[in-house]
């Protein structure tokens, strides 16, 4: 199959929750291809601030995107979600309400507009406990958190979507998202949750003085440190992905493709290489394991490899900590 075109034809998109993390870094390359950017978000968890220059901003729901979605749009990237595991458990109904019924709201819009493009940003939560690791899509879903739960009811709502409608789709499954986006015009775009719950951010935020130490969540575990290891993948990879995703598919098909780097590391192993790149120290204590916590999870990206062309350039961890650290640094802790 040839290499899919990574800037297509200029053209016009809406990205729901572009003023997320990665809904940002996604709206900023779009908008460096030469498209035009639509960014619908309700601000409950992005960031004004985060919109990139140059995108057109609608405060509002995506509930209620058919009031501004028509057939003048090529496409839709669709990051708008709640996204916290903890609090799917705690509040399920808001999850459900939330993410399968604000997907389903836009997959009316889109289809009533005659906007037959769609990207997903899905999760590989979906996956829940791994049955082998490196993850493949071909493996078993079976998710452990309501969370996990929507995003796999969403990815099947738009394969229904696809086959009975032809839409063109992809469900992107991502594992471990960290570091910054740098824009050409040198502005960051990284990560700022509240709360936070992603581990290199809460390891610079002790590097940072906010924070006495970082909890090591199982030292137990068969790895080679006894930690748990992940597969950590550069935001500005993970953008370029939903870019080569948009003329990759045909209309009818849905599309699923894990992305990862198929390198792990180890929660030690992020921890020493905060202290490297800042040059400060980070104590840590010990914790217990947290349930549902596999050992290791790490993905295969053969299939956006061989669909999307797509390969990640950043892979070094200590590169994407000093990206994450050098945001860290100018907009959360200036």
């Amino acid at each position: 199959m040839p290499t899919p075109d990574p800037s297509p034809a200029p053209g016009r998109y809406l990205v729901t929750g572009g003023a997320g993390y990665v809904g940002g870094a996604v709206t900023a390359l779009l908008l460096a291809a030469g498209h035009r950017v639509t960014v619908l978000d309700d601000l409950s968890t992005g960031f004004r601030a985060g919109v990139p220059a140059g995108a057109e901003f609608i405060e509002g729901r995506v509930q209620d995107a058919a009031r501004w979605l028509d057939a003048s749009y090529d496409g839709v990237l669709h990051f708008a979600a709640s996204s916290q595991v903890a609090e799917s458990v705690a509040r399920p109904e808001k999850y459900w309400a939330n993410n399968v019924g604000g997907s389903a709201a836009l997959l009316d819009a889109m289809r009533n507009a005659g906007v037959r493009r769609l990207v997903f940003s899905s999760t590989a939560a979906t996956y829940g406990e791994p049955v082998r690791t490196p993850l493949t899509e071909t493996d078993p879903t079976a998710p452990t958190s309501p969370y996990g739960a929507t995003k796999l009811a969403v990815d099947h709502m738009i394969a229904g979507e696809a086959a009975a409608h032809g839409l063109a789709a992809a469900s992107l499954r991502y594992f471990n998202v960290a570091g910054a986006h740098r824009a050409p015009d040198g502005t960051l775009h990284g990560e700022r949750h509240d709360p936070e719950s992603h581990l290199i951010p809460l390891v610079l935020r002790v590097a940072a003085g906010e924070g006495d130490a970082v909890r090591v969540h199982g030292d137990d575990y068969p790895t080679p440190d006894g930690t748990c290891v992940r597969d950590y993948l550069h935001v500005t990879d993970l953008a370029e992905a939903h870019l080569l995703a948009l003329d990759a598919v045909a209309p009818g098909e849905h599309l699923v493709c894990n992305l990862g780097n198929g390198t792990g590391f180890s929660v030690r192993e992020v921890i020493e290489t905060v202290r490297a790149v800042t040059g400060r120290p980070v104590p840590e204590e010990p914790g217990p394991r947290r349930p549902g916590d596999p050992a290791v999870l790490v993905a295969s990206a053969a299939t956006a490899r061989e669909r999307l062309g797509w390969r990640p350039a950043r892979t070094d961890l200590a590169d994407i900590v000093a990206d994450a650290w050098a945001f860290a640094r100018r907009t959360v802790h200036p």
